[in-house]
């Protein structure tokens, strides 16, 4: 741009910067709300993984003595709760009958506080399913790969 004195001025106008500006923010706000999702959706497998492992050491310990009552006492001591590995999940656990279990993991920390999709993921010793904000049933969102 050459200004009225004849010399070239090197730059950006303001409108310029502004319209970079909007087009920036408009890329952040779509970008933004996926990236999200897609976090809580990947450390969903923190609740699946920390519950898949629990009812393996169930079954194992079923197995043995065919009580499930046996499995919170010595030699097997498997805790009634429990932090999920990568810390996003309590998991609990509860001995129904001698022939049943139940575990649940329910959110502990941001992000998947805010997965209101999957709030609570549960499972027994022959069913899985999850729930989410509402207490509508989502299994196939939060177990599946939907």
């Amino acid at each position: 741009m050459i200004g009225s004195s004849g010399v070239k001025k090197n730059g950006f106008t303001l409108i310029e910067l502004m319209i970079t500006v909007a087009i920036v923010a408009i890329l952040i706000s779509i970008a933004y709300p996926a990236y999200t999702q897609f976090v809580q959706k990947s450390n969903r497998t923190d609740a699946t993984q920390s519950m898949s492992f629990t009812a393996q050491q169930l079954e194992r310990c079923y197995s043995q003595g065919f009580n499930f009552t046996l499995c919170q006492a010595p030699p097997y001591n498997l805790p009634a709760a429990l932090t999920s590995p990568q810390g996003f999940y309590t998991v609990t656990v509860t001995i129904l009958s001698a022939t049943t279990y139940q575990v649940v993991a329910i959110p502990l920390k941001a992000p998947q506080l805010a997965d209101f999709s999957c709030q609570q993921f549960m499972l027994t010793n022959n069913v899985q399913s999850a729930k989410d904000g509402a207490g509508a049933v989502t299994t196939s969102t939060c177990w599946g790969s939907s």
